[in-house]
């Protein structure tokens, strides 16, 4: 359109302006935006689809996870897509980069329908002011265009779609901006391995000297945010992360944290980067004085935050760290019976790499209302479209060649599964993730867990010594060893379905 206005990279501030001023969100008390996604107020796994051609056909895990769509229905979409972004009186463009790295980096470029989206674009990516800028990836945002799925080959009127072959992805029909992170992530995840690179669903920290850091792999709700956002340590990034020969880098320039029952006292950083002006906040209520009412799961358990990694006092600006020293895997086990710390063997940690369990927990997906019990392969599956075993190996020699610690970390629930006992507490977690941080329980007594067939230290300090055994929580000592079993058994079943794992990793598992 001749008078169409392409706001191109424009400042944060003028963004704000943009979102009162066409209704799209309300401002806090402590100036932070808030917006409302409606229907969508978490990811549609079920809509996301990647095109099946010569150049994916025999990379991509296709399944239920990774779902096909040709390149006619892809087409489809993208003139619809282009069409709309054409007739739109103001198209908002934001020009990022994703990765910390020298080598493995994607210089993306974003057309969003709302400013709020390219607010939340702007914040949670690099920004790259380049005039030159010529992007490897082009992400087109749309929520007012929907699909069809008698014509379309869709499944809603929601889609996000990924074709490698012309570096396009399009999202429409849902307003939830974690749809833009994770489909950028996906590209990424399909990228970097080509490159003998690790991509990694995980949060990265390092201690004050800069020279050792460490990774917190988990799904959402298990901690990666909260617990890598460490007064004591300087924060890398809170989510997705690439590892190669050079050490560590961050995808991303800022979080997006979930803010649910959020307190000051135990998450001080989060707290302060979530109530700063310009800080994106995501379905939290609003009281009725102006402030963020984070108890509140009125719109969805997935209430969200969106603010720059600098909001974070003692964050890396250059968004990179040193090969890991220690790797954690967290998890919120639900079913209240997996111990809250245990240290793992080089198979051990491939086993529970590839299983990926925890409890996915209410909000974070359509549908979810209580957790339920879910094996994501690398700790996010949904996001990683190769096979299972090209990440495994590359892991595997990762850790082997750094001599990389790793731990499992239960954040869920003790003394009772859901409903009858109680998560475990943030101050009880953050002694036993500084614990292992500080060397303490790389050499230390365990007792052999027969069941889940684990080493667990006997003593942690600061924390008490019941809490490192689950069994002793439960008053119901038979519930507690049929409910080990059932856990068990999902251990065995979910593992049996991975071809070509050595037998060394797959006796590395829970035992029935």
């Amino acid at each position: 359109m001749a008078n169409q206005r392409r706001h191109h990279n424009p400042p944060v501030g003028f963004l704000i302006k943009q979102a009162l001023k066409n209704k799209e969100a309300i401002q806090a008390r402590s100036k932070a935006l808030v917006v409302y996604t409606g229907k969508y107020t978490g990811r549609s796994p079920n809509d996301k689809f990647i095109v099946d051609s010569k150049l994916t056909h025999n990379k991509v895990d296709w399944g239920k996870v990774n779902r096909p769509i040709s390149q006619k229905y892809f087409d489809k979409l993208h003139g619809k897509v282009r069409k709309f972004f054409d007739e739109q009186k103001e198209v908002y463009i934001i020009d990022t980069t994703v990765g910390a790295s020298k080598k493995h980096h994607l210089k993306v470029r974003i057309f969003c329908q709302y400013a709020y989206q390219a607010l939340f674009a702007t914040h949670l990516f690099r920004q790259n002011l380049n005039k030159d800028f010529r992007p490897d990836l082009t992400l087109y945002c749309a929520p007012s265009v929907t699909s069809d799925p008698k014509v379309d080959g869709t499944n809603s009127e929601a889609f996000i779609v990924l074709d490698v072959d012309k570096k396009t992805i399009l999202i429409g029909g849902t307003k939830y901006a974690g749809e833009i992170k994770k489909s950028v992530f996906s590209y990424m995840n399909y990228l970097l391995p080509l490159k003998k690179a690790l991509p990694m669903h995980c949060s990265a920290n390092k201690d004050k000297s800069g020279k050792k850091s460490a990774l917190f792999f988990g799904l959402s709700g298990t901690g990666k945010t909260t617990l890598s956002a460490d007064p004591k340590r300087s924060l890398i990034g809170d989510d997705e992360h690439g590892w190669d020969e050079t050490g560590v880098f961050n995808f991303e320039g800022g979080c997006y944290a979930k803010c649910i029952r959020l307190r000051e006292e135990s998450e001080p950083q989060i707290w302060r980067a979530v109530n700063r002006e310009g800080a994106l906040l995501e379905n939290v209520l609003i009281d009725k004085d102006g402030r963020p009412d984070f108890d509140s799961d009125k719109f969805t358990e997935n209430t969200r935050a969106v603010y720059p990694l600098e909001y974070i006092a003692n964050s890396v600006k250059s968004g990179s760290g040193p090969h890991p020293s220690y790797v954690i895997f967290l998890t919120a086990d639900a079913s209240g019976v997996l111990p809250p710390v245990a240290k793992l063997t080089l198979n051990q940690a491939a086993y529970h790499f590839l299983s990926g369990y925890t409890s996915k927990l209410a909000g974070t997906e359509r549908g979810i209302v209580e957790p339920k019990p879910t094996f994501s392969a690398y700790f996010g599956a949904p996001f990683m479209p190769l096979k299972p075993m090209v990440y495994l190996n590359l892991l595997k020699t990762y850790l082997k060649k750094n001599h990389t610690e790793v731990f499992l970390v239960n954040t869920g629930w003790v003394g009772g599964g859901y409903g009858s006992g109680k998560r475990i507490s943030i101050k009880d977690t953050r002694a036993i993730v500084t614990a292992i941080l500080s060397g303490k329980l790389d050499k230390v007594s365990c007792r052999y867990d027969g069941i889940f067939n684990l080493y667990v230290p006997e003593k942690v300090p600061g924390v008490d010594d019941k809490i490192l055994d689950s069994s002793s929580q439960w008053e119901d000592k038979n519930g507690y060893l049929q409910t080990a079993k059932n856990l068990a058994r999902l251990f065995y079943e979910n593992i049996k379905q991975y071809k070509g794992i050595s037998k060394s990793v797959v006796k590395s598992g829970p035992k029935l």
